[in-house]
């Protein structure tokens, strides 16, 4: 499964702000771009003029990032949107929050999107009773997904939850924290989305 070895923190203050990727981290004054909030590199500091096109492209590489995708696996996702009723940028977001890897994350189950991944793969979570090892599965409206008997007690998943009391669980779950397992219960209005996030960039930039 290719993914990001790279130091996150980085991708962080590339983009100007907090993408949440570093679990506990993130909400401590050790994160980077409380520190040092500007781009990286030797030319971090020196003023940018943006052109329409990388305006467009940050937009792009900064839901990559939020969302943990490639390049290949984002842009599928976009064609995916596209083919489907409505509008081309909500539905590109509805899909990647249904993914099983940032609902594992939303629930609380990990303290990170890349932890939540991990987990999955190790066949930590179940969908409605079965064990999915895919961390791009994708969750339909009234599933459950449950830590499975073996992996409630792992000190992984209890520091998470612990961490998860205070982030909160979005209005679009429902979580049952003694009984390590939670619903999704609808898909969310796009209001709920609180990420600055501008979709229609997106668009504009595969549409070019």
């Amino acid at each position: 499964m290719a993914r990001n070895l790279g130091p996150v923190c980085r991708l962080c203050r590339r983009e100007g702000l907090k993408l949440f990727l570093k679990g506990e981290r993130c909400f401590s004054d050790k994160c980077a771009i409380e520190r040092r909030n500007y781009p990286p590199g030797a030319h971090g500091q020196a003023r940018t003029r943006f052109s329409e096109f990388a305006i467009r492209l940050r937009e792009k590489q900064k839901v990559k990032r939020i969302y943990g995708l490639l390049e290949k696996q984002f842009a599928h996702y976009f064609e995916l949107a596209e083919r489907m009723p409505g509008i081309t940028g909500e539905n590109l977001l509805m899909l990647l929050e249904r993914r099983l890897d940032n609902v594992v994350y939303k629930l609380g189950f990990a303290s990170s999107l890349a932890q939540g991944r991990q987990l999955v793969r190790h066949g930590f979570f179940e969908v409605n009773g079965k064990v999915v090892t895919i961390p791009s599965y994708l969750v339909e409206v009234g599933d459950v997904i449950s830590i499975g008997e073996k992996s409630r007690q792992k000190k992984v998943i209890v520091e998470a939850i612990e961490m998860a009391q205070r982030r909160g669980v979005p209005a679009w779950m429902a979580l049952e924290r003694e009984q390590f397992r939670g619903t999704f219960k609808a898909l969310p209005a796009r209001a709920d989305l609180t990420m600055p996030i501008s979709e229609k960039l997106i668009v504009e930039h595969y549409s070019r």
